[in-house]
């Protein structure tokens, strides 16, 4: 007779790759333990506490989840990158504009030729053949008139090309009561490169739709925050009490929604007379924006406040005797805050499209202040768009930024609200 737990003769031994055998102390069947195999790979209790110890219990705040969501975003993160690109651009204007934007050149000269290969031309200045970096090819007067236009005729003066450089010493200007001469490129030596060529009265293109940033983006980003604290205040005011007051005050959003806002603005803009100071005139326009542009955020935080009073929190904060301030704040108002955002950013391109607009009729910005409405006077006819189409150079100013404010919009939009 076999003792139970030896295999029998002539049977086979199990194999160490089949089973594991572990003593577990089950109970006791004539005094000794009870043998149970355990299946390779199954997770002991051991294995769980080492996997637990393991896990991070820390909990993510909720701007780190929102990051987290806006990363995965690819138009999102294009959009961010853009828009600090053009923070960084306006803030430091003046260390990116390679020529003074007052200064006044060849007028209507064409976007300087920049090119690695300088030819071969008879009384050159460089020795012909590719360069490490680039040259740029000054434009000059011809001598010779266009037989239609009657204008000057330009052209890239191939003899005398200026190199490139990085940190160029160029025109002065003040930064923070600095006096700097620093610019981020230019020619080595100091003469004028203009890479978008230049306007009616010969001044720089680039130049001038870096440091006009400054203009469009000021008057957007003060408007957008005048617009979101006023719409937020009497959005959430008005879903919050009710009753007559809501009813009554939306019929004067009615109102206010309803005049046609285009002609409405070109209205108020006439009031201020043409002789008033550039600081008052900028600021009658951001007043104009901010009457009219209220009215629809103020519905839009309405409406979220109507649906966060019936929510079991909110009702239970009521409950308990909480004050309406307190539960406005701690409840209602940073529920609604994440479409307080995504709604700033989509709103912003609409402010600057707007400025665009009304600077080209010349109702926003007046000289000598720079803004990329204003440098869209000079595309105001078919014929110098015909003649001089480097002119439409701020429309590219403009699309950026309006594209940069609404992928960054979208982006936010998916993270804040994934489902």
């Amino acid at each position: 007779m076999t003792h139970p737990t030896e295999p029998a003769p002539g049977a086979p031994l199990p194999s160490r790759g089949d089973a594991d055998v572990s003593l577990l102390p089950t109970g006791s069947v004539g005094g000794g333990a009870v043998e149970a195999p355990v299946t390779p790979g199954a997770v002991t209790e051991e294995g769980l506490d080492r996997r637990a110890s393991t896990v991070s219990t820390r909990s993510q705040s909720y701007g780190a989840l929102l990051w987290r969501r806006l990363r995965r975003s690819v138009i999102g993160m294009i959009g961010l990158v853009l828009v600090a690109a053009l923070v960084v651009v306006a803030v430091f204007a003046d260390f990116f504009a390679p020529v003074d934007p007052v200064a006044r050149y060849l007028p209507y000269a064409p976007p300087a030729k920049v090119s690695w290969y300088v030819p071969e031309v008879e009384g050159g200045s460089m020795e012909p053949g590719w360069r490490l970096l680039p040259v740029a090819f000054p434009i000059r007067d011809t001598g010779e008139f266009d037989p239609v236009t009657f204008q000057p005729l330009v052209g890239p003066d191939y003899a005398n090309p200026s190199p490139l450089v990085l940190f160029p010493s160029g025109w002065g200007y003040r930064f923070l009561g600095l006096p700097l001469a620093r610019h981020l490129i230019g020619t080595a030596d100091g003469s004028p490169v203009h890479i978008l060529g230049t306007d009616s009265l010969g001044r720089d293109i680039l130049s001038r739709g870096i440091v006009g940033s400054r203009i469009s983006l000021a008057l957007a980003l003060v408007s957008i925050a005048l617009i979101t604290v006023v719409g937020t205040l009497l959005g959430i005011t008005s879903g919050y009490i009710g009753g007559a007051f809501d009813a009554w005050f939306q019929r004067f959003v009615e109102i206010v929604l309803a005049f046609p806002q285009l002609p409405l603005y070109l209205t108020l803009a006439t009031l201020i007379p043409v002789t008033a100071p550039s600081g008052l005139f900028l600021t009658f326009v951001v007043l104009v924006i901010v009457a009219l542009g209220w009215a629809q955020l103020s519905r839009e935080v309405r409406s979220k406040t109507l649906a966060l009073r019936q929510v079991d929190y909110v009702r239970a904060a009521l409950a308990v005797g909480a004050s309406d301030g307190r539960i406005i704040t701690r409840h209602i108002l940073p529920n609604v805050m994440s479409h307080v955002i995504v709604a700033v950013t989509l709103g912003i391109p609409a402010i600057v499209l707007l400025e665009s607009f009304l600077g080209f009729l010349g109702f926003a910005v007046k000289p000598p202040m720079i803004s990329w409405g204003l440098m869209l006077q000079d595309a105001g006819t078919f014929s110098a768009i015909g003649s001089y189409p480097w002119i439409l150079s701020p429309v590219g100013f403009v699309l950026v930024t309006v594209f940069a404010f609404n992928a960054l919009g979208d982006g936010l939009r998916d993270a804040i609200d994934p489902y």
